[in-house]
């Protein structure tokens, strides 16, 4: 048994197609079915339901599988730690974090940890804390960044601010140069651009509402904050956004709100059993003097 024996039964059992895994390990179809048929020599027993259209792993497959994961993502995370540069003059780093961030936080973090290190490559992506977790479990992320709440079992998080949600409007709307806070029943006639129900601030700002028995007038709904900033520069509409967002945009106002909009603690998530490289350390320390400075 060898360690490519492991990659293609993986393969296969992921793409349900010897064709296709074939063709996604750059080898030929015949060649991965004898692969295969070793492994199961040398296990002594059958690993694929090879009898319908699509190629399931059998119950034995499925437990073998399973160890064969693990297997290759420790197996990855020691080639990493092996080529990590304790120094920080090279290295790769895998970083997600929820879309909110990206309007005010990954912008002076990655000028300024660049700026420290520019020979550390970064991988960086929005997703949903959900995901976010599930691949740090996964070995496919070093850092996450997302919200505080009940985490995945085998997740670690460290406090880094606090995130005020408020409403914001563009420089010519009626409301930027409001001095007192807006009772939240007048939303009910303002219109609003928010983000897609999908988003967990979404789900904030409904659930804000609807303790307020407020029945906001949804106009535009976007899976971007870059969208919804553009919806409400210089127009009538409004939306509700995380305050650092105003401090970096000067043509959008926030106008706060009776009872204010509610607030999220932001934390950053590991892999509690994870090897955390050098330039992952040096990444969290860089992220907390940010989230100082924010907070």
């Amino acid at each position: 048994m060898e360690l490519r024996h492991i990659r293609y039964l993986l393969a296969v059992a992921e793409h349900g197609n010897f064709t296709r895994a074939a063709e996604a390990l750059h080898i030929s179809q015949p060649t991965l079915s004898q692969q295969i048929k070793q492994l199961e020599r040398a296990l002594s027993v059958e690993l694929l339901d090879r009898s319908g259209r699509t190629v399931r792993l059998t119950d034995a497959g499925e437990a073998y599988a399973e160890h064969a994961r693990l297997a290759l993502r420790d197996l990855d995370a020691g080639e990493r730690a092996v080529h990590d540069v304790q120094d920080l003059s090279r290295g790769h780093l895998r970083v997600a974090m929820m879309p909110t961030f990206t309007a005010y936080l990954i912008g002076p973090l990655v000028h300024r940890f660049h700026s420290a290190h520019p020979g550390i490559t970064l991988s960086i992506r929005e997703d949903t804390q959900d995901r976010i977790e599930a691949d740090l479990l996964a070995d496919r992320l070093d850092l996450g960044i997302a919200f505080a709440g009940p985490h995945a079992a085998g997740i670690d998080h460290t406090a880094l601010f606090t995130e005020t949600l408020t409403l914001v409007v563009g420089s010519g709307h009626s409301l930027a140069k409001r001095a007192t806070p807006l009772p939240v029943a007048r939303l009910a006639r303002e219109p609003l651009c928010l983000l897609g129900t999908d988003f967990a601030t979404r789900l904030q700002i409904d659930a804000y509402f609807t303790d307020r028995g407020v029945a906001p007038r949804i106009t535009v709904e976007a899976n971007s904050i870059s969208a919804l900033l553009a919806s409400v520069r210089g127009g009538t509409l409004t939306t509700v956004l995380p305050d650092a967002i105003t401090r970096e945009h000067r043509d959008v106002h926030a106008v706060p709100l009776v009872p204010p909009l509610p607030t999220r603690a932001v934390v950053a998530l590991v892999r509690a059993t994870a090897y955390h490289s050098a330039a992952a350390q040096a990444f969290t320390r860089m992220l907390e003097e940010i989230a100082h400075e924010i907070d």
